[in-house]
């Protein structure tokens, strides 16, 4: 199948064909029609998989069929982060780069003034990526008008019903006209999410490709390294040094984590910039950028970085860490190992995250084998954990867990 079969226009033809798109993945050859027919759609895949082509491309098709000026938005994707509404921006704009000069794309995210975000909205737009609580604001300005809005795309849909959303997302949709057309797109599915798709969702598509939360064997090479804590950075300082990886992601609990490690690396020699929430948008941004351009070698990031972030040919994704769930875990790792390129993802496991790390692999339906490296091998018996069990978020619950365990989850509340 090619794209001209999925009924899109020429521009659109061309803008692909520049991008090197060589053929629709599964589900852009699923998710595409049924966008393109106005069914509200729920889609499953797996990170890489080329969703967010899959709603953007569709989108731009219905805009520019129908392209009118006015003072409202006409379609809406809402995501949990400002890297993610940058990069999607980012996507939009070079497969719109044929469409009519007069289609106007926005962004509408926190950490920046808001003035010249309300000076971009005057007359309204045709597409506007943002996070929940800028376009809340912008709406209180009255900057935004959403009661004649086409289309609404919740990304990464699965964070987005998270509680950490659940208030600001249900008044963005009492603001949404009832046919609003909803497409709800993720790489995984949990059970209250479902519930929650099936109250909002009006007869959808559904689309599920390699739904299972289990990172592709094919192009992510999985490693378990067992270390202590305490010589963790040391080996990671070892593998840097020993492996060619242009570009490294390394994941950590918390933003405190995050800037010393940095430091760390940056003293020992290495090129390392942090990566957490309580940086400035233009910090964050620089950071990526750096990391895209090979102008710096190492990220360290905390789990702002897991989910929609797209930087080609990263080479590796270390958890230095262990993420808090399941879940989160796919996300991860999905950094790398993207659009048929090779990656390894590297978990180190010390003797708190045994049981974390089983539980992990149990969700995933991985068996990750451990390792040791030579000069490294970890010292620390591993801590036993009773009665343990996933909770919703895939995360461990029971009567006792390691101080780790309950350190993790402190760090990401």
């Amino acid at each position: 199948m090619s794209f001209a079969s999925l009924r899109l226009s020429e521009p659109l033809l061309r803008a692909i064909a520049e991008l090197s798109y060589e053929a629709p993945t599964p589900v852009q050859r699923a998710a595409i029609p049924a966008i393109l027919e106005g069914r509200d759609l729920c889609a499953s895949a797996q990170t890489g998989s080329g969703k967010t082509a899959a709603f953007v491309l569709p989108i731009l098709e219905r805009l520019s069929a129908a392209h009118r000026g006015s003072s409202y938005v006409r379609a809406l994707v809402l995501v949990p982060t400002r890297e993610l509404a940058l990069q999607i921006e980012d996507d939009a704009r070079q497969l719109a780069r044929y469409l009519p000069a007069s289609l106007k794309i926005c962004v509408a995210v926190g950490g920046v003034s808001i003035n010249p975000q309300m000076m971009a909205l005057r007359g309204g737009a045709d597409l506007l990526l943002a996070t929940p609580g800028r376009l809340l604001d912008l709406v209180q300005h009255n900057a935004v008008r959403l009661s004649s809005l086409e289309t609404l795309v919740l990304d990464e849909a699965d964070r987005m019903f998270s509680k950490g959303f659940a208030k600001e997302l249900g008044e963005v949709l009492a603001l949404l006209p009832i046919e609003c057309q909803k497409l709800l797109i993720s790489a995984t599915f949990p059970d209250q999410v479902q519930s929650l798709a099936e109250r909002l969702l009006r007869d959808p598509v559904r689309v599920a490709i390699d739904s299972s939360s289990t990172p592709s064997a094919a192009t992510i090479g999985q490693r378990a390294i067992e270390v202590d804590t305490r010589t963790r950075t040391p080996l990671l300082r070892h593998l840097l040094e020993t492996h060619d990886w242009p570009r490294v992601l390394v994941f950590v609990a918390s933003r405190h984590g995050v800037e010393h490690l940095a430091g760390k690396l940056t003293r020992a020699g290495f090129s390392a910039l942090p990566l957490h929430g309580e940086l400035s948008q233009g910090a964050r941004s620089h950071a990526l950028a750096e990391l895209r351009e090979q102008r710096v070698r190492v990220v360290i990031a905390t789990d702002l970085a897991a989910r929609g972030l797209d930087v080609a040919g990263l080479s590796a994704v270390i958890n230095y860490d262990l993420p808090r769930s399941a879940t989160d875990y796919v996300h991860r790792i999905g950094r790398t190992g993207r659009a048929g390129e090779s990656g390894v993802a590297i978990s180190f496991i010390s003797a708190d995250d045994v049981a974390h790390f089983r539980l992990i692999e149990k969700r995933n339906q991985l068996s990750v084998p451990r390792e040791q490296i030579v000069g490294f091998e970890p010292t620390d018996k591993a801590r036993v954990v009773h009665d343990v069990a996933l909770d919703s978020n895939g995360g461990i619950k029971g009567k006792r867990k390691s101080k780790k365990d309950k350190l993790r989850e402190a760090a990401n509340k």
